[in-house]
């Protein structure tokens, strides 16, 4: 019989992966390992972090952060939890701590190799694995709006044909996009489920929805700042949700491209996917600060929220963001932009970091299955929406 391995106790940290991000200042002890989180390229901005830990198992570990009072959004850390995985599929929680400007996260793990993430990471191998199964569905076409200024193909799923709907009418178009913010990585999990449900020819929500509606994904909005393990940027280290009034190739070809493609298809309903750091619910803001919001505009948005919180427990809408007065919006943001230039009902949706506090789980918290989840049920929402629009 082969003598069992003897587990290497060397302690290492490592990010050289698809959206890896930590800094190692020491990790010679395990109980004193110091850590920084980089900044995006070019870039202020930081809090996304991704590390695998080596060399450690059964051992009770001690990882401090040095910046993270100066992050981002430092309303994040409170109450947060990491999340770990050995397999990097199942991602469960880890005990963390923020104290004295510093975040510790205290772990023995089970097994040699763990990894530990802001939350769960969503990949561009992933992304790629994503797409490419969309593909096999007839109901999709796949084509590529142009390149990122680190040259990857920012990737457009049209799914329904153009022409008349059932009722006679045109049918409406609806842009769904995701990630923006590449460290929201529950935005591409989100759409994994979202993606699913439609593509479900069995499930007749989505058939009745293909029937009157051509759907724009554009699942990965920021494919350049997801490799590099960024939070809130591309390559250049610019925040594409302040570029929709001002995109440019040079800068932010990942919007400019998007535009361009509105500009030939319209819009009627434009939904923006993405993560929010402090609030710990599911929630939806509007464009009520655009110029051209309406009370047409307010009755969508209404109406959307409402059958949304309906088709799902996980949503809700009493917490979310402060309303901007009429004509005060920055029209920089998606959902503004969209709002005043197409005067479609245009939505962004935050998902928590952390875990929905009106039905939390311990475990896992907020989660990749839970995220998909309410990517599914936003179909309903959709369908009860577009047959108000078509009244």
């Amino acid at each position: 019989m082969a003598d069992t391995p003897t587990p290497d106790t060397t302690l290492r940290i490592s990010s050289a992966f698809d959206g890896g991000n930590i800094i190692c200042h020491s990790c010679e002890a395990p109980d004193k390992i110091s850590l920084s989180i980089r900044k995006d390229h070019q870039s202020d901005f930081y809090q996304w972090f991704y590390f695998r830990l080596t060399g450690a198992a059964g051992t009770p570990c001690v990882m401090t952060f040095e910046n993270t009072e100066g992050a981002a959004y430092p309303g994040g850390w409170e109450n947060y939890r990491a999340v770990a995985s050995y397999d990097r599929e199942e991602w469960f929680r880890v005990d963390t701590t923020m104290e004295d400007g510093k975040l510790t996260i205290r772990h023995a793990p089970a097994m040699n190799s763990v990894y530990y993430a802001y939350f769960a990471p969503y990949s561009m191998e992933r992304h790629a694995d994503l797409v490419a199964l969309a593909a096999q569905s007839g109901r999709v076409s796949v084509s590529v709006l142009g390149s990122t200024l680190d040259g990857q193909d920012i990737d457009l799923l049209t799914i329904g044909e153009p022409g008349p709907a059932k009722n006679g009418q045109d049918k409406k178009v609806f842009w769904v996009d995701a990630r923006q913010h590449p460290g929201e990585t529950m935005a591409e999990w989100w759409m994994e489920g979202f993606l699913d449900r439609l593509l479900d020819e069995d499930d007749p929500v989505a058939r009745r929805l293909l029937e009157d509606v051509v759907f724009h994904v554009v699942p990965n909005m920021n494919p350049d700042g997801s490799r590099r393990g960024h939070l809130r940027t591309n390559a250049a280290g610019v925040n594409l949700n302040r570029e929709w009034n001002k995109a440019s190739p040079e800068k932010s070809p990942e919007v400019y491209y998007v535009i361009e493609k509105m500009k030939e298809t319209g819009v009627d309903l434009s939904l923006d996917v993405h993560g929010d750091e402090a609030l710990p619910y599911n929630f939806i803001a509007g464009g009520e600060g655009a110029p051209n919001f309406n009370e047409r505009s307010q009755e969508l948005l209404y109406h959307f929220k409402s059958a949304y919180a309906a088709s799902s427990p996980d949503f809700q809408t009493e917490y979310g963001y402060p309303k901007t007065p009429r004509g005060k919006a920055d029209l920089s943001i998606c959902t503004n932009y969209m709002t005043n230039t197409f005067g479609c009902l245009a939505m962004t949706l935050e998902m928590p970091f952390k875990d929905n506090a009106d039905l939390p789980d311990p475990e896992y918290g907020w989660s990749p299955a839970r995220c998909a989840r309410l990517g599914a049920a936003s179909l309903d929402a959709m369908l009860s929406t577009l047959k108000m629009m078509q009244a």
